[in-house]
């Protein structure tokens, strides 16, 4: 493996992240309209605080999961079962990307083709879409974690990004997306940009239009005599501006861009991005991959502060799985590097085999600068409180989170937290459509471990917060000293509750004098795990706006994500209606052996169902009234298929109780407390996921009492 791999692409991806955020206020502007608006640009533009999902990051972040999936040897995955991701992962006509229209976004074309059977690669072709089409942009912008796992290894890069973009790309779209993936790749072990350009050359054909550019780029940096990148730019925009190019967003003058800031920023991580975004066009797409080129190339210590701090390491995304749209740069980096060693055949040293484990959520601080999206807030507004990566002291890993508060009072207290779960109101803006469910629940543990090296005594407690019933429930509080202490609470039965956040509450003694001494605590990590078991009460759910505005152009049941139909509240229900397909999920998404129930109360039409171990809304099982006077179950992969089905005489609009016991590979199904089909599916692909409701084939149902309880 490359030397110091993880650090390497913490540093690119966090690169990616910072790139998007700079481009984003601007995305679509001219270069003229940029120069006259903000001459130099120099910082970010806007302070969105938290700043809510791109299509930029969600591409790399879940298409990647294809080789999760399915297998991931490069000769053994197809681009059909990448396609078929596209299908698991992207919910349907809202979010993760540009639902522009048929024919117009390139993206939303080939999702289309996808769930019509066309499957990839026709799905994206010439000879399908025809050539506007397939040589949009986002064959390139989705494409960096192809190089994140495959380090210093740009042709591999390149085949699977070659895979990928032919789902919804061709010709020129795809040689773009080889291109970005091989840099990002050779980016670990070249040492320059233009050795970093030359290798992304090697993989594409030399007659290329998207070579040929690249080259011309290049020629005019070696060959004409200005040091003026504006220059350049004139050059580009004269011979392959947007007006050249149709289509909303054609990849050629994009690519001549990104070539540009590279060469005229001299390696230097802000003055690329700076340039890039200058050049106007597509600018958190361009100045997203630049910015994991860079990222890798440069390394963390020579990205400059100003650009990550405002990230706080917090990533948010849109897909259809909302226990994973809340994340973070540090942690999904850990997602990219179990596959880069699992793609190399070489074992992870020990330190992050632990980051690998499925079955508890925890966050670490062993990357530099990381934050894992901590928030610091005190009772007082007085009280200064922040907190930083540090490599002081660390309990097991190599570094912790430093903790440190000033003008403490004597009733003062110190919240250091994550959040769990996003309302939108939390963020920004609603870009792209987020939606979420939580990622802590009632009865899993949290747990942490603290280190006071304040010079006084503190008190550290655990909380939670669940925002349902406005309560805060809190652990005994511990007295820590100038040693490791480990604090653990279990969180309480909670009736229907939500839990918003969690994390640690520090005070000192009251009658300890401070003498404006700075409260300092380290913390070496944050971790829930164990089973959850709670009940979720739809009359104290709501419907969450997102939407421009927060407008209802885009309706999410609280703590749920849809893929498609048409869900409401009623009263204690949760109604669900469709005219083919709808479906609704919760629940962590690495839950395994539980117990799931739901009563279900049929209107009208015949498939009434609930989802169990739902990897994404083409990989789950389902059970339910599935015909007239029928039940089934069933097992998804991209469509239902039957594996067992009965008769069974019901009538509508009567409550059922449907209880699925989950255990290992067997399922055992009862209605109304009897025991209804037993199923042992000893090939079962899926051995963890998240439950949900469906309705197919123009039925209406009611939900309501769902339950989860260990099993």
């Amino acid at each position: 493996m490359v030397e110091n791999y993880i650090e390497k692409t913490y540093a690119g991806w966090l690169g990616k992240i910072i790139g998007i955020r700079l481009g984003s206020p601007i995305e679509g502007w001219t270069y003229e309209l940029i120069k006259k608006t903000y001459g130099e640009i120099s910082d970010y533009l806007v302070d969105y605080k938290d700043y809510a999902a791109d299509d930029d990051s969600n591409g790399p972040l879940f298409f990647i999961r294809a080789i999760i999936d399915y297998p991931y040897g490069i000769d053994e995955i197809t681009e059909k079962e990448m396609g078929y991701t596209w299908l698991n992962y992207a919910p349907e006509n809202h979010g993760f990307f540009w639902w522009g229209g048929y024919g117009i976004s390139t993206e939303h074309t080939a999702y289309l083709n996808l769930k019509h059977g066309i499957d990839a690669p026709r799905s994206g072709s010439i000879e399908q879409n025809g050539l506007i089409c397939a040589e949009q942009i986002g064959g390139q912008i989705f494409v960096d974690s192809w190089g994140f796992v495959a380090p210093g290894n740009p042709q591999l890069a390149a085949d699977y990004a070659r895979k990928m973009a032919r789902v919804s790309h061709a010709g020129e779209g795809v040689y773009g997306a080889m291109f970005v993936a091989a840099c990002v790749s050779a980016a670990y072990t070249e040492d320059t940009v233009i050795d970093i350009i030359n290798q992304g050359l090697h993989v594409i054909p030399t007659t290329s239009i998207y070579s040929i550019v690249v080259k011309a780029v290049m020629n005019f940096y070696n060959n004409v005599d200005s040091n003026n990148w504006r220059d350049c730019y004139k050059y580009i925009h004269d011979n392959f501006g947007y007006d050249k190019y149709q289509g909303v967003c054609h990849i050629i003058p994009n690519i001549a861009v990104m070539i540009l800031s590279m060469l005229y920023g001299e390696g230097d991580f802000s003055k690329t991005l700076c340039i890039c975004n200058m050049c106007g066009w597509d600018t958190d797409c361009n100045a997203g991959n630049v910015g994991s080129i860079l990222g890798v190339l440069v390394g963390i210590d020579n990205i400059d502060d100003k650009w990550i701090k405002p990230i706080n390491d917090l990533l948010i995304s849109s897909s259809i799985i909302g226990s994973l749209n809340i994340s973070t740069v540090s942690k999904s980096v850990e997602t990219f590097c179990e596959l880069g060693y699992m793609i190399a055949g070489i074992e992870p040293e020990e330190l992050w085999k632990e980051r690998f484990r499925k079955d508890h959520y925890l966050l670490r601080f062993d990357l530099p600068k990381s934050t894992q999206a901590m928030r610091a807030k005190a009772n007082e507004s007085k009280v200064e409180v922040n907190v930083q990566n540090s490599n002081d002291k660390s309990d097991i890993g190599k570094r912790s989170l430093k903790i440190l508060a000033n003008r403490l009072a004597n009733d003062s207290e110190v919240r250091i937290y994550y959040k769990t779960y996003y309302k939108p109101s939390d963020l920004h803006d609603s870009r792209y459509d987020p939606a979420f469910t939580p990622i802590l629940y009632p009865n899993q543990t949290v747990k942490t471990c603290l280190y006071n090296d304040s010079g006084f005594n503190i008190h550290a407690l655990i909380y939670v917060y669940d925002s349902n019933n406005d309560e805060i429930y809190k652990s005994d509080s511990v007295k820590i000293g100038s040693e490791w202490h480990e604090i653990e609470y279990q969180v309480p039965i909670i009736d229907g509750g939500l839990i918003k956040e969690a994390g640690i509450i520090l005070y000192k003694d009251a009658d300890t004098k401070i003498n404006d001494k700075i409260m300092c605590v380290y913390m070496d990590y944050l971790e829930f795990s164990q089973a959850p078991q709670y009940n979720i009460d739809f009359s104290k759910e709501c419907i969450e706006n997102y939407g421009f505005g927060h407008s209802t152009l885009h309706k999410e049941i609280s703590q749920f994500t849809y893929s498609n139909g048409l869900w409401e509240l009623d009263k204690n229900y949760l109604s669900g209606s469709c005219c083919d397909e709808g479906q609704i999920y919760t629940g962590y998404y690495y839950l395994r052996d539980y117990e799931y129930e739901c009563t279900l109360n049929p209107q009208i039409g015949y498939y009434h169902l609930i989802n169990f171990r739902v990897q994404g809304a083409a990989r789950s099982y389902a059970f339910g009234f599935y015909g007239d006077n029928q039940i089934a179950l069933l097992k998804k992969h991209k469509n239902y298929e039957i594996l067992e089905k009965q008769n069974f005489n019901y009538v509508n609009k009567r409550d059922y109780t449907i209880k699925v016991q989950i255990k290992g590979s067997t399922f055992k199904i009862y209605i109304d407390n009897e025991e209804v089909i037993f199923y042992d599916d000893k090939e079962c692909s899926y051995d963890y996921g998240q439950f949900g409701l469906t309705v197919l084939n123009g039925s209406h149902c009611h939900y309501k009492d769902i339950k989860i309880n260990k099993n």
